[in-house]
């Protein structure tokens, strides 16, 4: 199996030295996904509300972005997690849009009321896929509009109208104090291989 006896010192050098790289670049990846796991994972939860998909997307997000590059950056990484996001929701094609005029005489307030994280995580989740997805980059992962626009491949105005009809549709099921489910978006179909 391993001859011992053909082992020199110039051998045992080169294999200890190999051994270090290998185990350099293992802890390199395993410090880049300890780096962005937690959000990837967030928004992958807060997008679908399920955890056993939310790990498929952050397994599928991983290796889509260590197959482009050996020690992604978070861009690459927020890349890979997006063209997941679009296989799974229909981001390009759903475009929800808020009639802001319509029921302007009925004012979402919020005064004197306390909002709790489970509300605001229910209203989240029914939200369209789009709208959601540019809330939780803008509001809960402070990304900015020029760096959302960049990612998602939109116009920067595209991304400020969607917050806004995200924001207002958030203001009026939490001032009902009762969420009120929206139609979800169909889901898009696995491609046919």
């Amino acid at each position: 199996m391993f001859n011992l006896d053909r082992l020199t010192q110039d051998n045992s050098i080169r294999v200890v030295t190999s051994r270090q790289v290998r185990q350099q670049s293992v802890d390199i990846r395993r410090d880049v996904y300890d780096s962005h796991r937690h959000r990837v994972f967030a928004l992958a939860f807060y997008m679908t509300g399920n955890e056993v998909e939310a790990e498929e997307i952050l397994t599928s997000t991983f290796v889509t972005a260590f197959r482009k590059a050996d020690t992604p950056d978070s861009r690459e990484v927020d890349s890979a997690l997006m063209a997941e996001l679009r296989k799974r929701f229909m981001l390009d094609r759903c475009q929800a849009t808020l009639d802001i005029q319509a029921g302007s005489g009925e004012r979402a307030s919020l005064e004197g009321r306390n909002v709790r994280r489970t509300e605001l995580e229910e209203a989240i989740h029914t939200l369209p896929a789009d709208e959601r997805l540019l809330f939780l980059l803008r509001d809960v992962e402070g990304y900015s509009l020029t760096a959302i626009s960049e990612l998602l491949t939109i116009p920067e105005a595209k991304v400020q109208r969607g917050l806004i009809s995200a924001r207002i549709r958030l203001r009026r099921a939490l001032a009902k104090g009762s969420v009120v489910e929206i139609p979800a978006p169909a889901q898009a179909e696995p491609d046919a291989a």
